[in-house]
């Protein structure tokens, strides 16, 4: 099988399978020349109308570079050309609410082509140096514990 022929799971597999395991996401980070971040407001899920770092979910079999480039592409409408290894975000706050048990590799991207811009996934986006409200829970303190905003 190839891994173009994998893709996303359906909902009924997505339940089965990350209500066992734990899922893997690439968190996709971009800062402009003020330093500001961008990010996104859920337009739908359970985080609806919360602020968050775009990301996604790793498909099986892909590398993490190309997850990255695959989420920026879609919840940002950016191609990117090089991204770095920033840290790791857990999320306690899915797995109390029956969420699954998600853990997040953030990227930073640091070249890239295109206007970042919220994607459909998104009810809008934009450039942030103070946390916005609502926030996501779980991603509010990686952005300040890695001076991307302040508080």
């Amino acid at each position: 099988m190839a891994l173009e022929d994998i893709g996303p799971l359906s909902e009924e597999e997505f339940r089965a399978i990350y209500s066992k395991v734990p899922r893997l996401t690439v968190e996709v980070t971009v800062r402009d020349e003020r330093g500001a971040v961008f990010l996104t407001k859920r337009a739908h899920g359970p985080c609806q109308g919360l602020w968050h770092i775009p990301g996604g979910t790793v498909f099986y079999g892909e590398r993490l570079v190309a997850a990255v480039r695959r989420v920026a592409a879609r919840e940002l409408s950016i191609e990117v050309q090089g991204s770095e290894f920033r840290g790791v975000i857990e999320y306690p706050s899915h797995f109390e609410h029956g969420l699954g048990s998600p853990v997040g590799l953030v990227f930073e991207v640091v070249a890239y082509s295109g206007e970042p811009r919220a994607g459909d996934e998104a009810s809008e986006g934009g450039w942030f140096t103070t946390l916005p409200s609502p926030m996501h829970a779980d991603q509010d303190a990686f952005l300040l514990d890695h001076h991307l905003v302040s508080g």
